[in-house]
């Protein structure tokens, strides 16, 4: 629901780059960057904290593309270094093990500046003396935490917290109304609403104050702040029970959700219970947004075994094609990107190429061999369906049914309003308009 306007890539990056500099003494050219620099930033990199390398996977594990800092590795460096086999941490990756201390894995926009910085951190330290291992990696750690802790909106920490404070329009889009409507469609026909967020509940308040207003908290029965996903779907009810607030602060520890009402922390398990006691049923089916691959995706659905429909900007910078009219719904089930597409606000970076495809490094003069991306991969293997943003389902009626991802379809059959271009047959892709 909320989206980061351009801006927000640099103040993250800032703020990262601030406490590197003044708190431990990195090169202060670090504070500087221009806007072309920021196409390194790419979600589904994995950086090889030992390295310094930054990877491209396919979904076999293989590298397609890689930079040793930001300066990208030749076809001939690659094979070198990797060889055509599987990356070396790939089954701690591919089973989402994305927090580890000889990886990390860049899958959501709220640290993806990070990936520019560590980047340009290796270029820096490589100009003095070539490192054969990195060790700033800790460092980098530290600034995250002390700007994106629980206290620091309340003190003031950092640098992000009282930027956005001070200017949210700068950083913030607001909410379309066409959004905010199907919201309320939702809840008059009877839906249960839950907001789950791993931010905490002063910050959550502005965000959603500034991006569906003052009145947001009716659109929802249930608000979890400081989820700490994908934590809140992985534990049990004894490891993260959910507490009440007071003020911004958490209280005691419940034993078990009763009521619908704004809480912190807590896991699926408890909420799971609540959404039986409040519908009455059973087996309550429960279908869940996020845009994190990490975070909401995939636990969503291993541990919950939820529905999970993947916001996927990427789907508006690799250029999503329309096809002509089907016979699929009628002219009034059509939503907003079918018959005219979106205009595209994020585009493809030059560096790293499409989210979706890329060519096997190495091949010579032989044919082009396109294979599928890892972070592609994923996008099938656990959404039930993905979209470029809410708005583009927001005209649709409640009842409209969507193709969805599964053995028995295609793997592009869950894009909506259609699969990016680069995942289409080329004759498919040359002759639609």
């Amino acid at each position: 629901m909320c989206c980061y306007v351009p801006t927000g890539n640099y103040l993250i990056y800032d703020s990262f780059a601030q406490y590197l500099v003044t708190e431990k003494g990195y090169d202060k050219d670090l504070l500087n960057i221009t806007p072309e620099s920021l196409d390194f930033c790419c979600k589904g990199l994995v950086f090889d904290l030992e390295d310094g390398n930054f990877l491209k996977l396919a979904e076999d594990g293989t590298v397609l593309r890689a930079s040793h800092g930001t300066k990208s590795m030749t076809s001939e460096e690659i094979l070198e270094t990797y060889r055509r086999r599987e990356w070396k941490h790939f089954s701690s990756v591919n089973g989402m093990l994305s927090r580890s201390a000889k990886y990390y894995l860049y899958d959501n926009y709220f640290d993806l500046p990070g990936a520019l910085l560590c980047a340009r951190v290796v270029d820096s330290l490589d100009r003095h003396d070539r490192q054969k291992k990195y060790d700033f990696w800790k460092d980098m750690v530290a600034a995250i935490q002390h700007n994106y802790k629980i206290s620091a909106f309340k003190e003031n920490c950092g640098t992000y917290f009282p930027e956005v404070k001070n200017d949210p329009d700068k950083y913030l889009q607001r909410c379309p109304e066409s959004v905010k409507k199907w919201l309320k469609q939702l809840k008059n026909a009877g839906k249960i609403l839950l907001l789950i967020t791993s931010s905490h509940s002063d910050y959550c308040r502005l965000l959603c104050e500034h991006i569906l207003g003052h009145d947001f908290e009716e659109f929802f029965d249930i608000v979890i702040t400081n989820a700490l996903k994908p934590g809140f779907f992985s534990q049990t009810p004894n490891q993260r029970p959910f507490r009440t607030l007071e003020n911004d602060e958490e209280q005691e520890a419940l034993l078990s959700l009763d009521k619908p009402g704004w809480y912190s922390q807590g896991n699926a398990i408890h909420l799971y219970e609540l959404l039986k006691k409040m519908t009455g049923k059973v087996d309550p089916k429960v279908v869940y947004f996020g845009d994190s691959m990490h975070s909401d995706i995939f636990p969503a659905r291993h541990y919950s075994n939820w529905e999970t429909v993947f916001i996927l900007e990427e789907l508006l910078g690799d250029k999503v094609m329309v096809p002509a009219e089907t016979e699929s719904e009628p002219l009034e089930k059509k939503g907003k990107y079918e018959g005219h597409p979106p205009k595209a606000p994020y585009s493809v970076s030059k560096q790293w190429g499409s989210f979706f495809v890329d060519s096997l490094p190495g091949m010579g003069n032989a044919e082009e061999t396109l294979v599928s991306t890892w972070s592609c991969k994923c996008i099938s293997t656990y959404s039930t369906i993905a979209i470029p943003s809410l708005e583009a389902i927001a005209d649709l009626p409640l009842d409209y049914r969507f193709t969805r991802f599964s053995s028995n379809n295609s793997a592009t059959a869950g894009y909506y309003p259609s699969p990016p271009r680069a995942l289409l047959p080329n004759e498919e892709s040359v002759s639609m308009k």
